[in-house]
């Protein structure tokens, strides 16, 4: 996620920085975990951190897993 919103490499490069030696595979997974596809995230997060400082930033973005955001989501109601 840092990677992605660093913004100085490109999806593909950030997929082989991590790792996963598959763009699909890694952009699959990166959306079960995070709710979105990697480029969606970049451009989401260039947009919901502008002018923010970095460890504001690092906080705001914290990955939520599907599971633990559906709990969240039915305490709510």
């Amino acid at each position: 996620m840092a990677l992605l919103r660093r913004g100085d490499l490109s999806v593909t490069e950030v997929c082989f920085a991590v790792g996963c030696s598959s763009l699909g595979t890694f952009s699959t997974r990166f959306t079960e975990l995070v709710g979105m596809p990697p480029s969606a995230y970049r451009r989401h997060a260039a947009r919901a951190t502008a002018g923010m400082p970095s460890c504001v930033a690092k906080q705001v973005t914290r990955p939520v897993r599907n599971r633990e955001a559906l709990v969240t989501e039915l305490q709510l109601a």
